[in-house]
């Protein structure tokens, strides 16, 4: 979780990561709000992969600030971008 609020204030900044959390409704989460997916259990990467989609953030961003993953980390290995 803690990742994934990370990722949040780095693409959209800390206080509109806040509302667009709380206030935007996706409908690809069954016309919920992140806040409301979280609660009920759906994944983080799930969330955030549908709220990257309803917004337009370019996948070279989705990762994050710093594309590399630690060795051992889901989703790739070190060194690679």
């Amino acid at each position: 979780m803690s990742h994934f609020w990370t990722l949040m204030e780095d693409e959209f900044g800390a206080a509109y990561a806040g509302s667009l959390a709380r206030d935007h409704v996706l409908g690809a989460l069954g016309d919920r709000t992140v806040l409301q997916a979280l609660a009920d259990g759906d994944p983080p990467r799930d969330v955030w992969d549908a709220l990257c989609v309803d917004m337009d953030v370019p996948p070279e961003r989705r990762l994050g600030r710093d594309s590399k993953v630690a060795r051992g980390a889901q989703g790739g290995q070190a060194g690679r971008p």
